[in-house]
Formats: C-alpha cells, structure tokens, sequence
C-alpha cells in the first residue's frame, strides 16, 4: 500500500526504534507511547483490519500473539501486567489502516477504557 505508514517503516523507508523482527512481523516502540512501555506489533503482510482477516492468516496472528508474550517477558512486564490492544475502525482510534497490536505495560491501567 502505497500511503500506508507501517508499510513504509516495513520497507526501511521511514525509521523505527525495532524491538523485534523476523520474516513475517515487525514490533517498534510506539512514537507517541500511552505507558512507559508502548509496543506496536504488525504483520509485514499489508492487513487493513481485522475485517480483512481470512482463515489463511491464522498462523500469522496466532505469531503476533507469541511475539508479543516474548516481548512482554523481555521488557519485563509479563508479571506485572500488560494490556494487548487491536482497535479497528476510526470510531475505535484505529489511526493507521494496517492491522496493528498495541502492547502497552509498565503502570495500572484503568478499565473500563474510554
């Protein structure tokens, strides 16, 4: 996708503060974080949202969920906490149409949320 901002960062055009890659997903410390510890977790694959899902990329978000356990155990939050958020949609503050999880950790958060 041409516009699109993580395919972008993805391509090495725009830069990002990695936290983790491999062949299928890329995880980098959120620009603007909402907790001490912000991670975005997306497929390199272009997914606008989870309506765009089919059943060939359960292996794939089955993946983004593992890697986000690794990196709650790796940033050391997976004992205290940590919230995992997809938002889809404009109306649920969905800002990039790349399907994205948000893990964010560090502090206690407040439920329930907006």
């Amino acid at each position: 996708m041409d516009n699109c901002i993580f395919c972008k960062i993805i391509a090495g055009e725009i830069p990002s503060n990695k936290v983790y890659e491999d062949d299928t997903v890329l995880a980098f410390k959120d620009i603007e974080p909402k907790a001490p510890i912000h991670v975005l977790v997306i497929p390199k694959k272009h997914i606008k949202s989870i309506l765009e899902l089919h059943s060939s990329d359960k292996e794939l978000i089955a993946h983004m969920f593992e890697v986000a356990k690794k990196i709650a155990v790796e940033m050391g939050i997976a004992e205290t906490g940590f919230r995992t958020i997809i938002n889809t949609g404009d109306n649920a503050g969905q800002t990039v149409h790349h399907i994205h999880m948000h893990i964010m950790g560090g502090r206690e958060f407040d439920w329930p949320e907006g």
